[in-house]
């Protein structure tokens, strides 16, 4: 996806929400100097805050993404969210760094997605109260809401985000078992929409409940009539109605 096509999505999301929810534009790349680019489009859209993923492949150091985070951050006055997915990227934050870049006023959170819970558990202790500490990983948003993280950046949330919701809001008045109890139900949802690469799974769901946001580009597919069927028997009867 080329930058005019990003400015266009940021703009008619910003302008069909109308101030209702706020919009986070994902501007990440592996070059620093394209991604405040992004961050600047970002801002001609009005969006109200950035989601920076670790850049990718080139494996840049602890020393190298503390750069490129601090620059970003000094380029745009917009609050920022750190995307940490090593499993994506070929590297990823490590404690001390993101405890470094927390010190930065207008980094606010971070996306984690590393599927540590030793490092959520760390971060949660040793970061600023007020930095937002999300799930990158839907199986893990029970989790990391009991450590006391804010949420999740979710995939799953596109078809059950009425139970998803359901947990948070049970978990905040003390209904522990019961938010398990639906936080279970849910893991096969989970789990289903990430047996074929991501977002292929959700995107044909999302068209088989009547929703037709498109397909793929390469090189990612789109799933077979067969796998769609398949699919669509796993999860049809978990799918908010």
């Amino acid at each position: 996806m080329n930058s005019i096509e990003k400015l266009r999505i940021w703009e008619s999301a910003v302008d069909f929400v109308d101030g209702r929810v706020p919009i986070i534009a994902g501007v990440g790349t592996n070059n620093t100097k394209t991604t405040i680019h992004n961050a600047k489009l970002a801002e001609e859209a009005e969006v109200d805050a950035l989601l920076v993923v670790v850049p990718y492949y080139n494996k840049p150091s602890q020393k190298g993404l503390l750069k490129h985070f601090k620059l970003l951050a000094e380029q745009t006055e917009l609050p920022i969210i750190l995307y940490n997915i090593p499993s994506r990227c070929g590297t990823g934050l490590n404690a001390e760094t993101i405890i470094e870049l927390a010190k930065v006023p207008n980094i606010i959170g971070i996306k984690e997605s590393t599927g540590n819970m030793t490092l959520l558990t760390e971060l949660k202790v040793l970061l600023p109260k007020d930095f937002l500490l999300y799930s990158g990983d839907d199986a893990l948003y029970l989790e990391t809401l009991k450590l006391g993280g804010e949420g999740v950046i979710s995939v799953a949330s596109h078809l059950v985000g009425k139970k998803m919701t359901h947990i948070f809001d049970l978990l905040s008045t003390g209904s522990t078992a019961e938010a398990t109890e639906l936080n279970t139900k849910l893991m096969p949802f989970y789990e289903a929409i990430f047996k074929h690469p991501n977002p292929s799974p959700i995107k044909s769901l999302l068209t088989m409940y009547g929703i037709d946001v498109g397909g793929v580009r390469l090189p990612l597919a789109n799933l077979t009539p067969i796998e769609v069927k398949t699919l669509w028997k796993e999860v049809e009867k978990l799918i908010d109605t």
